[in-house]
C-alpha cells in the first residue's frame, strides 16, 4: 500500500514515516510539508493512503482534502492533528476522510488507524470517542466527537487505564503548567493523590494555578495527598555512576507512591505522578540514562496503579541528530504529545 505523508513539522513527519516504513506492506512514496504540494503529489502519485495534517502552510489540510478528493478520488485520507475542536473534527470528516487521529495518540494508535482505514473502515481516536460519548453520532460519518471545549487528555493508552505513562513535549513553561494544572488538579479534585517531582520554578508556578482551578492545596498538603519534590534531588537519590539504579528507584519512588495511595480518598485510590527527572537527564545530554529511567518508570506502572506524565520543555526536541533517541523515548510511553 502506497502512502503519502503531508505534515509541516519535520520531526512529526519523520516519526510517521519511520513507523510506517517498518511495516512490510506499507510504502511511503513521498513526504511533503504544505497543503498545496500535498494536492499536487496526490494527483501525480495517486496513493492508497494520505496522512494529512490540518495546520499546513499555503493550503490548510481540510481544504487540501477537498481538492484531493477531486484529483485522487481513490486515495483514503487519515487526518492526524492535535486539534480537538468539535467543529474542526466534524468538518475534517465531512470532506470524505476516513479517519481522524490525535497526534498525542499516535504512539499507540497510528498503525491500528492505518490498518482500519486501508480495510475500508473508519477510525477516530479513542481519546475523542471517550470525550464525546454524550454527543450523538454524526449522521454522515457515524463517529462521535469531543465537546468543543474539552480539556486536553494526558493519558491516552485506551487499553489498560491502570498503566498510563505519557510524555509531553512543551514549547514553553506556560503550556507545561497548563497541562500540569489539569493533570494534578483532576486527581486532587477526585480525592486521589498527586506527586510532583519538578524544578522549583514549575513547582512554584503550579500552586496558584491549582488554587485557581478550585483545589484546596493546603488541605491536600496537610493530608499528604499532594507531595512536591525537587526533581534534581530525587534524581540524585537513585543515580549510580550516571545511570538510574533499578533497586533504588523502585524502592524510593515506590514507597512514595504507596504512602500517597494510602491517604487517597478517591473511589479507586489512584496516584498521579508528574516527573521531570528523565527530562533533566535528557537536557544534560545523558540520553542513555534518560531512556533507562523511562524504562524503569514503565516497571513502576506494572507494580502500582499510577498515572504518569513526563514533562519535556524548551529545546527538548533538540536537533535532527537526536531523532533516533527521541524515537526510543516515544516508544517507552503509552502516549506522546507536543504543545
Amino acid at each position: 500500500m502506497r502512502v503519502l505523508v503531508v505534515e509541516d513539522h519535520e520531526k512529526w513527519r519523520h516519526f510517521f514515516s519511520t513507523a510506517l516504513r517498518r511495516q512490510p506492506e506499507l510504502q511511503v512514496i513521498a513526504e511533503v510539508s504544505d497543503g498545496l504540494k500535498g494536492v499536487r503529489r496526490a494527483e501525480e502519485l495517486q496513493p492508497d493512503l494520505i496522512l494529512l495534517d490540518i495546520g499546513l502552510p499555503t493550503l490548510n489540510g481540510i481544504e487540501a482534502a477537498r481538492r484531493i478528493r477531486e484529483v485522487s478520488p481513490g486515495s483514503k485520507i487519515l487526518f492526524i492533528s492535535e486539534n480537538r475542536s468539535f467543529d474542526i473534527v466534524k468538518e475534517a470528516l465531512s470532506t470524505g476522510a476516513r479517519g481522524y487521529l490525535l497526534k498525542s495518540d499516535t504512539a499507540s494508535e497510528l498503525l491500528p488507524a492505518v490498518k482500519a482505514i486501508l480495510e475500508g473502515k473508519r477510525f477516530v481516536s479513542a481519546t475523542l470517542a471517550a470525550h464525546g460519548f454524550n454527543r450523538p453520532p454524526d449522521p454522515q460519518t457515524g463517529a462521535r466527537f469531543p465537546r468543543e471545549n474539552a480539556a486536553p487528555v494526558i493519558a491516552t493508552n485506551g487499553v489498560n487505564t491502570a498503566r498510563q505513562h505519557a510524555a509531553g513535549f512543551y514549547s514553553n513553561d506556560q503550556r507545561l503548567l497548563d497541562d500540569l494544572m489539569q493533570f494534578v488538579g483532576a486527581a486532587l479534585k477526585a480525592g486521589n493523590s498527586a506527586i510532583v517531582a519538578a524544578t522549583e520554578s514549575h513547582r512554584t508556578g503550579l500552586l496558584p494555578r491549582l488554587q485557581a482551578y478550585g483545589v484546596d492545596v493546603d488541605a491536600a498538603i496537610e493530608h499528604g495527598r499532594y507531595v512536591a519534590l525537587d526533581a534534581a534531588e530525587i534524581l540524585s537519590a537513585f543515580m549510580v555512576n550516571d545511570l538510574p539504579d533499578p533497586l533504588r528507584f523502585l524502592k524510593i519512588v515506590g514507597d512514595l507512591v504507596v504512602a500517597a495511595r494510602q491517604v487517597s480518598e478517591g473511589k479507586h485510590r489512584r496516584v498521579s505522578v508528574f516527573g521531570e527527572c528523565a527530562p533533566l537527564l535528557w537536557a544534560q545530554d545523558k540520553a542513555e540514562a534518560a531512556i533507562e529511567l523511562e524504562k524503569l518508570v514503565n516497571k513502576l506502572t506494572m507494580i502500582h496503579d499510577v498515572d504518569i506524565l513526563c514533562g519535556y520543555t524548551g529545546d527538548s526536541l533538540k536537533s535532527d541528530t537526536y531523532n533516533h533517541i527521541l524515537r526510543q523515548i516515544y516508544a517507552e510511553h503509552s502516549a506522546v504529545h507536543s504543545r
